[in-house]
């Protein structure tokens, strides 16, 4: 057994806690980079992905076999958890011009080859168990060949075969998405970049944490984010997009409310000069109610025109005064149309919102055998504080679409699970928000509103039904 396994094995078997605050401050400069590069370089969102990573492992040392090589299971666990929180953030459209962009690029700088992380990680999952292990020993644990080949039964020798062989095929797996650099450069970038040190400290909350977690008993993944949040370690990203989408829309309506009001109070000003504007024009439309001689052609000729004048006026106030009355009997909801920055305050609300309905399902089928929802009710009991403490979004504006399995998905990212009922309109086209199986949420638009075409495209149906 490897020092790792050892200790390990002590841990699971007698619950020694120094021998897991070993293992963590060995593997969490590993798991924490990992991390980061998932999470698009996020620090907060790194650092609890690493904190759940170690819950885990804590939870499930038992279960873990002698022989497991835990590089490995850290790595998978890290993208797995990973991927869970992110739920689509980076979607492969912009994966797609990540690796468009890599393509026109000449060099290998450090700062050019840093630009493959957001694939790199996926890329290595996709190699074969004894390549992926090669590469995680020897780039992420930094081993040394020697001990590679112990790890992996057989000398060094054997051990710089593999290493090499795993870095060519992992260079075709990236060529195969537009990267173009070679299975050496992969080796210097691998070698020079993948570990970065975690935030002083770390270690020591990442432990306590996790071993609080375990001590719990039947440890899920919320308990331990109440766990972290009492270590101040606090998931609430998705919570601050909802938050600032509620305070956006209040705000935009109160500035639509101010507006409405001072252009109440200047179309009152100038009806309430109509009434003079009707009497001058009275007055001098029968010069003989004036004082004075006006029986000169030229002083009767200058009143008329005078007159005619002034009936112009009244005509173009007594528009206003109609708008003015308008205004008055409409409700106050329906005084304005909505601004296109109030438009799209509310579209961010109900995508967050349908965020939060994906996430739901996903964890419900966690606990359901990969089995997602078949109503809203039965996820309910996972929605986050910010869905349910939601007032002007709610389940009833979607309808689910997939009901299936998950792991029955060939393509999660293009698999609609939850769809938006009512299409609206913006800029002269339509949208609607959907949701997919790969965790992502996203609002498409029509210009005529018919979705049919586009969803019929995206709409599976689940095997057996």
């Amino acid at each position: 057994m490897t020092e790792s396994q050892t200790l390990l094995a002590d841990y699971a078997g007698n619950g020694s806690e120094a021998a897991f605050g070993e293992l963590v401050a060995r593997y969490i400069d590993f798991v924490y980079s990992a991390a980061a590069r998932l999470v698009d370089g996020a620090p907060h969102l790194a650092e609890d992905v690493t904190q759940i990573v170690f819950a885990d492992l804590a939870r499930r040392a038992g279960s873990l076999g002698r022989e497991v090589m835990l590089g490995g299971w850290l790595h998978r666990h890290t993208c797995f958890v990973a991927a869970n929180l992110m739920r689509g953030e980076r979607r492969r459209q912009c994966r797609e011009r990540q690796a468009a962009a890599m393509n026109a690029m000449t060099d290998h700088s450090a700062a050019n080859l840093a630009q493959i992380a957001p694939l790199l990680d996926e890329a290595i999952n996709g190699l074969g168990a004894a390549d992926r292990t090669a590469i995680l020993l020897r780039f992420f644990e930094q081993r040394d060949l020697r001990s590679i080949g112990q790890a992996l039964g057989g000398n060094e020798e054997s051990a710089r075969k593999r290493v090499g062989r795993a870095l060519e095929k992992l260079h075709k797996i990236l060529k195969g998405r537009g990267v173009t650099y070679s299975a050496a450069a992969l080796g210097t970038a691998l070698a020079a970049g993948t570990v970065t040190a975690a935030p002083a400290g770390l270690a020591a909350a990442v432990a306590g944490s996790a071993l609080a977690a375990a001590a719990a008993g039947g440890g899920s993944a919320l308990t331990l984010i109440k766990i972290m949040a009492m270590t101040k370690l606090k998931i609430g990203i998705v919570g601050g997009l909802v938050a600032a989408g509620l305070v956006a829309t209040v705000v935009i309506e109160q500035q639509a409310q101010a507006r409405l009001r001072k252009d109440d109070e200047t179309l009152q000003q100038q009806a309430n000069q109509i009434a003079q504007l009707r009497a001058d024009n009275e007055r001098l439309s029968h010069p003989a109610g004036r004082s004075g001689n006006l029986n000169t052609p030229n002083e009767l000729a200058r009143l008329r025109a005078e007159a005619a004048g002034l009936r112009q006026q009244t005509n173009d106030l007594a528009a206003l005064q109609a708008e003015v009355r308008q205004r008055q009997k409409a409700p106050t909801g329906d005084a304005t149309p909505k601004s296109p920055l109030r438009v799209k305050a509310e579209a961010m609300t109900k995508l967050n919102y349908s965020k939060n309905l994906i996430l739901a399902f996903f964890l419900y089928a966690e606990k359901n055998r990969d089995q997602f929802p078949t109503n809203f009710d039965q996820a309910a009991s996972f929605l986050g504080p910010e869905a349910t403490n939601q007032t002007s979004v709610t389940p009833d504006q979607f309808e689910i679409v997939y009901q299936g399995p998950m792991n029955a998905v060939t393509n999660p990212g293009n698999v609609i699970v939850i769809r938006e009922k009512q299409a609206w309109q913006s800029n002269g086209k339509w949208s609607r928000i959907y949701a997919f199986a790969d965790g992502h949420s996203e609002i498409h638009a029509s210009p005529d509103g018919n979705f049919d075409e586009w969803e019929s495209q995206r709409i599976v149906t689940p095997p057996g039904q």
